[in-house]
């Protein structure tokens, strides 16, 4: 696969063509699900970022949990992409059993967070950014505190994570959202025609598989076989899965509702090149349960 397609720029030219009409619409479907009570149990709710047309009734299900909430603040944390040759390298030399400490983008980054401007160039958060916006202003609401951070290279130690303190400072208080694509599969993702399937039931079947075996080694706390398993499934949410599972400590998870979005046109490659998003709620597990 080579480098990543300018996926921010394409999500501005999206946000656009939908205009208030289109996001509103996005809003209104997103109202199928009530996941307040997810934030409010202290647990978090996960969310896509492929395309909007795919996904943007999901993340609008996270928007109108963080705002139904009551939380004074939320906390959402975004994908880091590797989007230079010193991510993917620093990544790779982490995958591969190297220090995170050693690297310099080690951390958790943001506005604010006074580290590194990686984060500048990110479109992880676009789309929920986007429909925040229009929902707040349909409400006539300012919203709560919105916090955005990034984590990267978490190598199996989140409690290390520089950063990972102010995070848990906010807790009080905070609802907490993340957004993740957990499944990428396909030719332009290094897998052989032989194998590669077309995202219908066989396909699908696969992601929902790699997924549950994912939050379930985050369900038993077991980071650095999580992180290898990102690796494996081609998951973009090796960090942000660990800082969450850090974050909400144990949890029963439960995949809300999953998308495929073919990907071979962004990449200029043979079909099947897709990705599989989820809406997934992690609810914290009760003592003694």
């Amino acid at each position: 696969m080579g480098r990543i397609p300018d996926f921010r720029s394409i999500a501005a030219d999206a946000h656009a063509r939908l205009g208030r009409d289109g996001g509103r619409r996005l809003l209104d479907a997103g109202r199928r699900w009530r996941l307040a009570p997810v934030l409010e149990a202290g647990g978090a709710v996960v969310f896509p970022h492929v395309s909007i047309q795919a996904c943007g009734h999901l993340t609008a299900a996270a928007v109108h949990a963080c705002l139904d909430s009551g939380a004074e603040r939320v906390l959402a944390l975004g994908v880091l992409h590797a989007l230079t040759d010193e991510l993917e390298s620093a990544r790779r030399r982490v995958a591969e059993g190297g220090a995170p400490s050693r690297e310099k983008a080690w951390g958790i980054h943001g506005p604010g967070a006074a580290r590194r401007d990686d984060w500048e160039r990110e479109f992880s958060l676009s789309h929920f950014l986007f429909l925040w916006a229009e929902e707040t202003a349909r409400r006539g609401v300012k919203g709560p505190e919105l916090i955005l951070r990034y984590p990267y290279l978490a190598g199996g130690r989140p409690d290390l994570l520089p950063g990972i303190r102010e995070l848990e400072g906010m807790l009080p208080g905070a609802a907490v959202v993340a957004t993740a694509d957990p499944f990428h599969h396909g030719i332009g993702y290094g897998d052989s025609p032989d194998t590669a399937l077309p995202p219908d039931g066989l396909g699908l079947a696969r992601a929902r598989r790699g997924i549950n075996d994912g939050l379930e080694l985050l369900r038993a706390g077991d980071y650095w076989g999580y992180n290898r398993h990102c690796v494996h499934s081609k998951s973009d949410a090796r960090d942000v899965g660990q800082v969450l599972r850090h974050l909400i400590g144990p949890f029963d998870a439960r995949i809300i509702e999953m998308v495929a979005d073919d990907m071979s046109e962004a990449y200029e490659t043979p079909a099947p090149t897709w990705v599989a998003g989820a809406l997934i709620e992690l609810m914290p597990t009760r003592a003694g349960a």
